[in-house]
């Protein structure tokens, strides 16, 4: 672990891709009949059905969705802070919009924003109507030190030296999809079997919720940080937002009449 940590010590870029989009706008249609709009929507206030929401879309809408931050970031992200060994940054910043569509999805379609902390950075880059792919990949991240650079993806790894020589090279012994509309790709599976296992047996969270909630959290002030154009200082203890009430109000959702948790 050691030598990682001197290996991977300084900036942590991430990227994904998801090529999904309809130059379009949602028309109101009857409900489908296999589906309970109501439940559907859970604790989000009553909206009606629209055409181009669900089974998947619905990602990119506020009421209900987080944008690609949140669909795909999360997961690089979680693993770029794994490797830099970090928790909250101390600050965020977010600069992107909805370029590719003339529709009505309030989300982005290309995003960067940066996550910085006292001796490292992360970086996101979503570019989720476009197919242009990094290094051959549709999403992935690389992480540089000072010694080299790290080249993770789905797929496996390989390792570079400062002079971009291959050092090492290992792949996955299991692919796993780039772009996953239907989560049901082997890695969600694991993810889900690990979960169930947990509750059923006491088995370990390959990522336990108090670590994970710290990425969903970060992802989630990055686009705050988009929605009101500023960056955002932040409580590295608990992430809140400092100095900035306004921000700060979208700390919570607003919940649909009986449906606010209760602790």
């Amino acid at each position: 672990m050691k030598s990682r940590r001197e290996f991977l010590k300084n900036v942590a870029v991430s990227t994904a891709g998801m090529a999904v989009g309809l130059n379009a706008r949602g028309k109101v249609v009857p409900v489908p009949a296999d589906l309970d709009w109501d439940l559907w929507q859970g604790p989000a206030p009553r909206q009606p059905y629209k055409d181009n929401v669900h089974p998947y879309n619905w990602h990119w809408f506020w009421s209900w969705g987080t944008g690609e931050t949140l669909n795909n970031g999360s997961h690089e992200v979680d693993l770029c802070r794994w490797a830099l060994g970090v928790d909250y940054p101390k600050r965020i910043n977010a600069s992107g919009g909805r370029y590719h569509f003339k529709d009505d999805w309030e989300f982005y379609d290309t995003l960067v924003t940066n996550f910085e902390y006292d001796n490292a950075l992360i970086t996101w880059e979503g570019m989720c109507c476009q197919g242009k792919q990094y290094y051959g990949r549709g999403r992935g991240l690389t992480i540089h030190g000072t010694k080299g650079t790290v080249l993770l993806d789905r797929g496996g790894y390989q390792v570079y030296d400062l002079d971009d020589k291959l050092l090492t090279e290992v792949k996955a012994e299991r692919s796993a999809a780039t772009q996953d509309l239907r989560s049901i790709d082997s890695m969600t599976t694991a993810y889900f079997q690990n979960f169930v296992n947990a509750i059923r047996s006491g088995e370990r969270l390959h990522c336990p919720i108090a670590n994970g909630q710290i990425s969903v959290t970060t992802l989630l002030l990055s686009n705050i940080a988009w929605k009101y154009n500023r960056t955002l200082r932040l409580d590295t203890s608990n992430g809140h937002i400092q100095n900035d009430a306004e921000a700060m109000t979208m700390w919570r959702r607003e919940y649909e009449k009986g449906w606010e948790p209760k602790l």
